[in-house]
């Protein structure tokens, strides 16, 4: 879409939403690589964030809205506090979104005033914070019936799917790739009873289904700008019904591994016990007692679980081609699932250190 196109839609959407007056101001806003994101402000000064969903990514956005609107009313109704979750605009007609005349998707969040985002995690404190509040988040919707949710992408933390579809890939072996990387294939090959863990925990009833967020960064935290304490968890476009120790356990994927996730010296690879355990320190205790006996002695295994899905997903995207995630470099998918497979053979190894107490 050209930008004089985007313009035009922009204002079919603006126009939706007439209640808010109009918006005297309106540009785009943020760094995410998803939806396309503006900032607009009405004439009475007041700031909104306007977006079109990505239907690409997000196949039925209308069910996407649906999550959402059911999940923040529902913390909002705890709270009583507007900034504690996203507040959903509704339109003129009253819905939650706005469809456009080529179909793109819309909708209008408040702005969550005195707020900032944190790009990256700097120290300790940061990180106990995000584990605090993703806890938090859980806590706020232990009672919420995630069954009645929409599977925003199908089969997304299905680690015996991602086992399976990296089994047909090394079949079809589309890009003749396969025999390069034949220890990697092993690895995983290796670990195949592995990955179905919390799936079978789940069908015996050992493992609850829960409200996920399923993208558990720092940057989709608002903090206080002057406190710099936790506001609310944003980005809810992946709020579905999962496991809370795959949302624990992709926190530790990314913020206690000792490299980047594409890091190719795999010497620097391994996990930082002391940041494990303040993360597990600082998600427990957000989760108010909420989790069972169960879920906080499958914690260690969300960490790993997440963190050798994710070098499966990296692996199946480098003999497929390269399609889904973005590249940088030759060989950068391959990169990542290494770095990946290389910090769950080190979680293996410390697996006795990983335990959790409630």
């Amino acid at each position: 879409m050209t930008r004089a196109e985007l313009c035009a839609k922009i204002g079919e959407a603006k126009a939706a939403w007439s209640n808010l007056g109009s918006f005297t101001y309106c540009e785009p806003y943020g760094n995410g690589h998803i939806n396309d994101t503006f900032l607009a402000v009405a004439e009475n000064g007041k700031r909104y964030i306007l977006q079109r969903i990505n239907h690409t990514v997000f196949k039925r956005p209308d069910e996407i809205m649906e999550n959402i609107t059911a999940v923040t009313a529902h913390i909002y109704a705890k709270t009583g506090d507007e900034r504690s979750t996203l507040q959903v605009i509704p339109t003129d007609d009253g819905q939650s979104f706005f469809c456009d005349s080529i179909g793109s998707y819309w909708r209008v969040y408040a702005f969550c005033e005195g707020t900032v985002a944190k790009e990256a995690v700097t120290c300790t404190e940061e990180f106990v914070a995000c584990a605090e509040a993703f806890g938090e988040f859980q806590g706020q919707l232990a009672n919420f019936d995630a069954s009645v949710l929409h599977e925003a992408i199908v089969n997304f933390h299905n680690t015996p799917v991602r086992y399976e579809n990296l089994m047909r890939a090394v079949e079809a072996d589309v890009c003749g790739r396969a025999a390069s990387v034949k220890a990697e294939i092993e690895f995983a090959m290796a670990r195949r009873d592995f990955a179905s863990i919390l799936e079978n925990a789940r069908e015996s009833g050992e493992l609850p289904l829960r409200v996920t967020h399923n993208d558990t960064k720092l940057n989709n935290i608002l903090f206080d700008a002057e406190t710099q304490k936790p506001v609310c968890v944003i980005d809810l476009d992946t709020v579905m019904p999962g496991y809370s120790v795959n949302d624990f356990g992709d926190s530790i994927r990314f913020g206690a591994n000792t490299a980047a996730e594409d890091e190719t010296d795999l010497s620097k690879v391994s996990l930082d016990l002391e940041l494990y355990r303040a993360y597990a320190d600082g998600f427990v205790r957000g989760c108010g007692g909420k989790l069972t006996e169960r879920e906080l002695e499958l914690l260690p295994i969300g960490a790993r679980m997440m963190t050798f899905e994710c070098g499966l997903r990296f692996l199946t995207d480098y003999l497929e081609g390269d399609v889904y995630f973005r590249t940088s470099r030759e060989g950068h998918n391959l990169d990542r699932c290494r770095c990946q497979f290389a910090l769950v053979a080190d979680m293996e190894r410390k697996e006795a250190e990983m335990k959790i107490v409630g």
